[in-house]
C-alpha cells in the first residue's frame, strides 16, 4: 500500500495552513508528522485519511499496483484521534462489537481479546460515558491497533495517558505495527521517537500567496 501526496495544500479562508507537500508514504514504514500546536498536523492527517478534501493538489492510494478509489480508502485505514468520539451510550463491549462490524480483527483476535488487551475486564459492561479520559483514549487506540488494516493513523496518541498508559501504547506499537504504514501526528517525542521518517510542516508554510 502506498499513499501519494502531490502538491497538497489546505487553507482556511485565505490563509494557507500548509501548501506544496509532495510526499510518498509506504507500507511497512513509520512516519511522524511534526509541528507546533496549530501547525496543521491534524488537518494533514484528515487529508491523508480522505475525511478532508485538500484545497489544492491531489492524493492517491495504491494497493498491489492498483489505484484505490478515494471513496473506499477508509477501508484500508484505522484512525485514533482526539476529534473522533466514541459512542457514549454504548458499553465497552457494544463499542467494540460496533467498531468491528465495519473492520476486521487482526488475525487471532476477537472482542474478548480486545477487552483483555485494554485490561478493562471489569468495565466490559460499563457505559463509555462513565470512562475517564484516559480510558477513552486507550479504547480508541485499541480499536485502531486491533483492526486489520494496512494503514494506521494516530493523532496525539498519548493524550490523556499516564505513565503506565504510555508504556501500554508503546507495547501496542511493538505488537501491532509489523508491515503496516504508521503515520503519527505529534509534537511529543515519546509518541513518535521510533518513527523512521519525519515530515516537518514548518517546511510547507508558504503563506505569501492567497
Amino acid at each position: 500500500m502506498k499513499i501519494f501526496l502531490e502538491n497538497i495544500g489546505r487553507r482556511y479562508n485565505r490563509e494557507w495552513i500548509f501548501r506544496g507537500i509532495n510526499y510518498t508514504f509506504e507500507q511497512g514504514k513509520s512516519y511522524a508528522i511534526l509541528g507546533a500546536n496549530g501547525s496543521g498536523k491534524s488537518t494533514l492527517l484528515q487529508v491523508i485519511s480522505a475525511s478532508l478534501t485538500p484545497s489544492y493538489g491531489t492524493i492517491s492510494y495504491l494497493k498491489e499496483g492498483k489505484i484505490v478509489d478515494i471513496d473506499t480508502a477508509f477501508r484500508q485505514l484505522s484512525v485514533a484521534a482526539p476529534y473522533l468520539e466514541l459512542i457514549e451510550e454504548f458499553t465497552l463491549q457494544e463499542q467494540i462489537d460496533f467498531h468491528f462490524s465495519f473492520k476486521n480483527y487482526q488475525k487471532g483476535l476477537d472482542g474478548g481479546n480486545v477487552v483483555e488487551i485494554l485490561g478493562f475486564e471489569s468495565s466490559r459492561n460499563k457505559a463509555i460515558k462513565y470512562f475517564s479520559s484516559g480510558m477513552k483514549q486507550r479504547t480508541k487506540l485499541a480499536l485502531a491497533f486491533c483492526s486489520d488494516t494496512p494503514i494506521l493513523l494516530l493523532d496525539e496518541p498519548a493524550s490523556n495517558l499516564d505513565k503506565s498508559g504510555m508504556a501500554w501504547y508503546l507495547d501496542l506499537i511493538a505488537k501491532f505495527t509489523a508491515d503496516r504504514m504508521v503515520i503519527i501526528g505529534s509534537n511529543q517525542e515519546q509518541e513518535y521517537n521510533f518513527c523512521e521518517n519525519e515530515l516537518h510542516l514548518s517546511d510547507y508554510k508558504d503563506t505569501k500567496r492567497s
